[in-house]
């Protein structure tokens, strides 16, 4: 395994070198009243890279990936999106969320739709795919994340592991440039998170650019380029997994590594 980890560091990194970056947080700042939920958040994600975030709860974020596609506006700084900024511009925005997947940590499916009309209900209204052609490609992603005998079913008849992989298979069917991750095993049973990290880890070997907001250190091991540590909606520390986890240098990193490893 560690060979293939490594090959995908050296992807990330040839990305990082060549490639303008993927998405750029400038001094983003966010608040809710008058609660200071981010404070001058910047970073850089390049094309191909994989980005684990993680902090205590309420340290900003899920709110910070939630900025990316404006599920949640910022106050002050700027974030730019595959050469987009963002902004009240709905036509911008529209070519952001085409180009952006995202994960969430409730599975948000249609009850009421089949697996195969989840996955193929975008492609069909929003990138105006013919029905055989997206139902072609729904399957292609059906077979990827191990569950193409699910399609006729409804997500009520799925485990909630099964559900979250038709989610990830879902975005995928907008064939974006960038998938975020919004703590999506925080809601599963452990008997059913791995399943769905093994998803998302055979996702990152295809070299898609990767934000996932998780407490799951193991993943983040395995397949991080870079972690970044935030808490009081400030990012703190940030950098390769090895050397964050084993030489943290702050002692709010220190105290969130103890109470994760305690908690395992």
């Amino acid at each position: 395994m560690s060979d293939t980890i490594e090959a995908g560091h050296g992807v990330a990194s040839a990305a990082r070198k060549d490639a303008p970056p993927a998405i750029i947080l400038d001094k983003v700042n966010k608040w809710y009243g008058t609660m200071h939920v981010l404070r001058d958040v910047s970073l850089e994600i390049a094309q191909g890279e994989r980005v684990v975030v993680c902090g205590p709860s309420g340290s900003g974020k899920s709110t910070t990936i939630r900025c990316i596609n404006r599920l949640e506006t910022h106050q002050e700084g700027r974030i730019v999106v595959d050469g987009i900024e963002l902004s009240d511009d709905l036509r911008s925005l529209d070519a952001i969320r085409r180009e952006v997947g995202m994960v969430f940590q409730s599975f948000n499916l249609f009850p009421h739709l089949t697996i195969l009309e989840n996955c193929t209900l975008a492609p069909i209204w929003v990138r105006k795919m013919p029905k055989a052609e997206a139902e072609a490609l729904a399957m292609d992603y059906l077979r990827r994340v191990k569950i193409p005998e699910q399609a006729g079913k409804y997500p009520g008849q799925l485990s909630g592991g099964q559900q979250q992989r038709v989610a990830i298979a879902r975005a995928l069917c907008m064939k974006p440039k960038i998938m975020l991750f919004d703590e999506p095993t925080s809601a599963l049973d452990p008997e059913m998170i791995k399943e769905v990290l093994d998803t998302m880890v055979g996702l990152a070997e295809t070299g898609m650019t990767m934000i996932c907001v998780t407490h799951e250190m193991g993943f983040a091991r395995q397949v991080a380029d870079r972690v970044v540590f935030m808490d009081r909606g400030e990012v703190v520390e940030q950098g390769p997994p090895d050397s964050l986890f084993e030489n943290p240098r702050t002692e709010r990193l220190k105290t969130f590594l103890s109470q994760i490893l305690r908690g395992h």
